[in-house]
């Protein structure tokens, strides 16, 4: 393994594959930003062959404090969204810390910030100071409400949620609004950052120039609202919450078989047609009431107690063989360690091992699949200031090895 003259080093490919370096192999991305949104756009990334330094204050990132879960007395969240990356750990109060960041972001293709709007101004690290350096740069800054009237509203994926309608349609139609389980804003936020990025990176492909990409929470949220920022924006209409039952489609919510709730979608009159055959009531299929989508959804009520009583003499497993085999989109209610167990019979492998002996995690593999340049998982989630050496070593090197 040798050191490259931007930092990073060649032949580093544990957990990944022999096929070759990854597509955004030669990447550098400075990674300023801490917590979910930022991390876990720059952690797929890094899968794909990105150069990723994450920049930490001396506390280092929030979510290494976030336990339980634990492993080896290291925060689970943080392992689950920092493999493939390199930790500096700078005090940015700091002129000469300071002035390494703004090397790092002077050599970097691209920056990634979430900090409060503005608040990298004071250190040299916004956009337009760092771009009249580096031209080429590609910005990504990340925050809950934009760079306007909510410029000084603190993000947090919690607020998001309440704030942009979706908890008003989460939990029982008679009972309190409910978060969802996970920070999916935030995570919807971090796609949105990546897609954001390699579009940018695609315009400097053809033009030499760098921009600032832009991405909030809340309209990350909006748009992940989908149907439901349809029916406002289009429609005029205003939905609340049903409980798991769909507006408009029926049946597309859990039902119960012997065992468990058996989530069923036949979400079209064929597949409704399939359902009512493996469930031995084939005449149902016929009944004016039912016989297409918009009577089924009209007729809910009285549809609904049918079909559970024929899907209480069997377990939800023994239903999703049959109804899978017949067409039907169907599957059992897990908990995530069925989630994973699904996925390996599906033969998807979800889970990767990154690094070796002692400091191997189990992490779950990128989504993405590529023919040609699959993920690598190069490198642990870093410990804070890791590489913090090699990398002032880099930093403070001179011009003659800019990476950019």
């Amino acid at each position: 393994m040798t050191d490259r003259n931007d930092g990073t080093r060649d032949g580093d490919d544990r957990g990944g594959s022999d096929r070759g370096p990854g597509p955004l192999d030669g990447l550098l991305v400075a990674d300023f930003s801490r917590i979910l949104a930022g991390p876990y756009a720059t952690m797929l990334l890094a899968d794909l062959g990105a150069e990723v330094v994450k920049v930490e204050s001396p506390a280092g990132d929030d979510t290494r404090s976030w336990m339980p879960p634990v492993r080896d007395g290291v925060s689970t969240y943080y392992l689950g969204i920092n493999r493939g990356k390199r930790s500096i750990a700078l005090d940015l109060r700091d002129a000469e810390d300071a002035g390494l960041a703004r090397e790092l972001a002077r050599r970097a293709d691209v920056v990634i910030e979430n900090f409060k709007p503005g608040g990298l101004a004071r250190y040299g690290l916004d956009y337009d100071s760092v771009s009249a350096g580096n031209p080429g740069l590609v910005y990504a800054s990340i925050s809950g409400f934009g760079t306007g009237a909510g410029r000084e509203v603190p993000g947090y994926d919690l607020m998001v949620q309440a704030i942009s309608g979706l908890m008003s349609l989460t939990g029982d139609p008679e009972g309190p609004a409910y978060r969802a389980g996970i920070s999916v804003f935030d995570v919807m936020a971090g796609n949105h950052a990546a897609i954001g990025i390699l579009a940018a990176l695609r315009h400097r492909d053809r033009t030499g120039r760098g921009q600032l990409v832009e991405v909030n929470l809340l309209s990350s949220a909006l748009t992940g609202l989908v149907n439901h920022s349809s029916a406002y924006a289009a429609g005029g209409s205003v939905p609340y919450r049903m409980g798991n039952a769909h507006p408009s489609v029926f049946p597309y919510e859990p039902l119960p078989a012997a065992d468990r709730e058996l989530i069923v979608t036949a979400a079209n009159d064929g597949q409704f047609r399939k359902l009512c055959e493996v469930l031995g009531i084939p005449g149902t299929a016929d009944d004016p009431r039912f016989r297409h989508n918009a009577d089924r959804t009209a007729h809910r009520a009285e549809l609904r107690p049918v079909l559970v009583e024929r899907l209480s003499t069997r377990t939800a497993l023994e239903w999703f063989d049959l109804l899978v085999a017949a067409g039907v989109p169907c599957g059992p209610i897990n908990t995530i360690d069925g989630g994973f167990a699904m996925a390996e019979r599906f033969g998807l492998d979800p889970v990767v091992e990154v690094g070796e002996g002692a400091r191997a995690v189990p992490t779950t593999r990128h989504p993405i699949r590529f023919s040609e340049t699959p993920p690598t998982y190069r490198l642990p989630p870093p410990e804070l200031d890791e590489h913090g050496t090699e990398l002032r070593k880099w930093l403070a090197s001179g011009p003659e090895d800019d990476h950019v």
